[in-house]
């Protein structure tokens, strides 16, 4: 049986993508080799003081993740998110992901690891848990070699990614399949060659549903109920 293949787009600064790691989890634990878990970035905040700004001002926004927090107790949001340790961009972080992800590839592990195994997968969660539960500038580049020193890697061998322009060549494919896939935010959940897309807090019942029903492989008269 063939895995079903899940393009998961999100943005780092994006806090619904960071209530969403609990449902990665549950799927990557539940259904294992059955599934493929494709991670790709989009860009949601890439001028993140003007978007923010455009939305009431920091401040505004801090109530606003503090509130969505509080909703969801698996999460956690430090009271200064936003106000202090303020990206300029998501696109510093989600370079220095790529880059992890391909020194991990350069080394086997992202084919031969699951989800939750992987370099990759650590590095973006260190990543989102530095900015939303220590309000750290995620940006800043010093970040990316204390992130890189947690999980246990070369920071020499991410760099030499990025001053090769691999790492952002990777990322601007990301970014290019997400407009032509029409990913309209973060996190967006994509599959079945993109006839599937589920966008936003979308609960892991539905996720769930719509995995199973492609697991059962129906023939090409029929079409998926989900």
């Amino acid at each position: 049986m063939s895995k079903v293949e899940i393009s998961y787009y999100s943005d780092v600064l994006c806090i619904w993508a960071y209530v969403a790691e609990r449902r990665l989890d549950e799927l990557a634990a539940n259904f294992g080799d059955e599934i493929e878990i494709v991670p790709r970035y989009c860009s949601v905040f890439p001028d993140a003081w003007g978007k923010i700004e455009g939305k009431g001002g920091f401040e505004s926004f801090n109530r606003h993740l503090r509130e969505v927090a509080s909703r969801y107790p698996h999460i956690a949001v430090n009271d200064a998110v936003w106000l202090r340790g303020r990206p300029r961009s998501s696109a510093s972080p989600h370079l220095f992901l790529k880059a992890v992800e391909l020194v991990e590839r350069d080394h086997g592990g992202s084919a031969a690891k699951q989800y939750l195994e992987r370099l990759s997968t650590r590095a973006a969660r260190e990543m989102r848990r530095a900015f939303f539960a220590e309000a750290i500038d995620i940006a800043d580049w010093q970040v990316h070699r204390d992130i890189a020193a947690r999980i246990g890697t070369d920071y020499d061998a991410v760099e030499a990614r990025l001053r090769s322009s691999e790492a952002i060549a990777c990322l601007a494919l990301d970014y290019d399949l997400s407009q032509r896939n029409g990913i309209e935010g973060s996190p967006t959940f994509v599959m079945n060659e993109g006839r599937q897309k589920l966008f936003g807090n979308v609960g892991y019942r539905l996720l769930e549903a719509n995995v199973q029903e492609l697991l059962r492989q129906p023939d090409s008269e029929h079409a998926t109920w989900c």
